[in-house]
Protein backbone atom coordinates (compact mmCIF):
# COMPACT_ATOMS: atom_id res chain seq x y z
CA UNK A 1 0.00 0.00 0.00
CA UNK A 2 1.39 3.36 -0.87
CA UNK A 3 2.39 5.77 1.97
CA UNK A 4 2.23 2.97 4.72
CA UNK A 5 5.50 2.57 6.32
CA UNK A 6 6.21 -0.56 9.13
CA UNK A 7 6.46 -0.33 12.77
CA UNK A 8 7.23 -3.11 14.96
CA UNK A 9 5.17 -3.98 18.44
CA UNK A 10 6.88 -5.72 21.57
CA UNK A 11 3.80 -6.73 23.78
CA UNK A 12 3.91 -8.95 26.86
CA UNK A 13 1.97 -12.40 26.30
CA UNK A 14 -1.32 -11.48 27.83
CA UNK A 15 -1.49 -8.04 26.13
CA UNK A 16 -0.68 -10.03 22.69
CA UNK A 17 -3.03 -12.86 23.61
CA UNK A 18 -6.00 -10.33 23.83
CA UNK A 19 -5.03 -8.60 20.75
CA UNK A 20 -5.22 -11.92 19.05
CA UNK A 21 -8.84 -12.92 20.89
CA UNK A 22 -9.86 -9.30 19.36
CA UNK A 23 -8.82 -9.87 15.69
CA UNK A 24 -10.60 -13.60 15.85
CA UNK A 25 -13.90 -12.54 17.73
CA UNK A 26 -13.87 -8.69 16.31
CA UNK A 27 -13.48 -10.21 12.29
CA UNK A 28 -10.36 -7.95 11.69
CA UNK A 29 -8.06 -9.87 9.36
CA UNK A 30 -4.83 -8.73 11.02
CA UNK A 31 -3.77 -7.08 14.15
CA UNK A 32 -2.35 -4.62 11.96
CA UNK A 33 -5.96 -4.10 11.60
CA UNK A 34 -6.96 -4.11 14.93
CA UNK A 35 -4.54 -1.65 15.66
CA UNK A 36 -5.36 0.85 13.26
CA UNK A 37 -8.74 0.69 14.00
CA UNK A 38 -7.67 1.41 17.81
CA UNK A 39 -5.56 4.72 16.61
CA UNK A 40 -8.13 6.04 14.38
CA UNK A 41 -10.63 5.77 17.22
CA UNK A 42 -8.42 7.79 19.56
CA UNK A 43 -7.43 10.31 17.05
CA UNK A 44 -11.13 10.77 16.97
CA UNK A 45 -11.09 10.57 20.50
CA UNK A 46 -8.88 13.56 21.04
CA UNK A 47 -10.11 15.56 17.76
CA UNK A 48 -13.74 15.71 19.50
CA UNK A 49 -11.98 16.65 23.26
CA UNK A 50 -10.29 19.24 21.29
CA UNK A 51 -13.86 20.50 20.18
CA UNK A 52 -15.56 20.46 23.16
CA UNK A 53 -12.56 22.47 24.28
CA UNK A 54 -13.19 24.84 21.92
CA UNK A 55 -16.75 25.32 22.42
CA UNK A 56 -15.91 25.67 26.01
CA UNK A 57 -13.87 28.23 25.56
CA UNK A 58 -15.92 30.59 22.50
CA UNK A 59 -17.74 33.06 23.24
CA UNK A 60 -21.49 32.53 24.29
CA UNK A 61 -23.94 32.68 21.11
CA UNK A 62 -27.16 33.08 22.68
CA UNK A 63 -29.60 31.35 25.30
CA UNK A 64 -29.92 27.53 25.30
CA UNK A 65 -33.31 27.31 26.37
CA UNK A 66 -36.94 25.05 25.42
CA UNK A 67 -37.41 27.02 22.30
CA UNK A 68 -34.05 26.73 21.13
CA UNK A 69 -34.34 22.34 21.62
CA UNK A 70 -38.03 23.04 20.15
CA UNK A 71 -36.17 24.93 16.96
CA UNK A 72 -33.32 22.40 17.06
CA UNK A 73 -35.70 19.36 16.99
CA UNK A 74 -37.89 21.11 14.14
CA UNK A 75 -34.99 21.36 12.20
CA UNK A 76 -33.51 17.64 12.62
CA UNK A 77 -37.61 16.58 11.51
CA UNK A 78 -36.76 18.76 8.39
CA UNK A 79 -33.60 17.23 7.43
CA UNK A 80 -35.00 13.99 8.06
CA UNK A 81 -38.12 14.51 5.63
CA UNK A 82 -35.91 16.15 2.92
CA UNK A 83 -33.79 12.95 2.99
CA UNK A 84 -36.29 10.70 2.89
CA UNK A 85 -37.78 12.43 -0.39
CA UNK A 86 -34.56 12.19 -2.13
CA UNK A 87 -33.72 9.08 -1.56
CA UNK A 88 -37.17 7.99 -2.77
Amino acid sequence: MAGMSTMNISLPHDMKDFVDRQVTERGYGTSSEFLRDLIRREQDRQQMRQLLFDGAASPRAGEVDAAYFDALRAKARGTARSTRKTRS
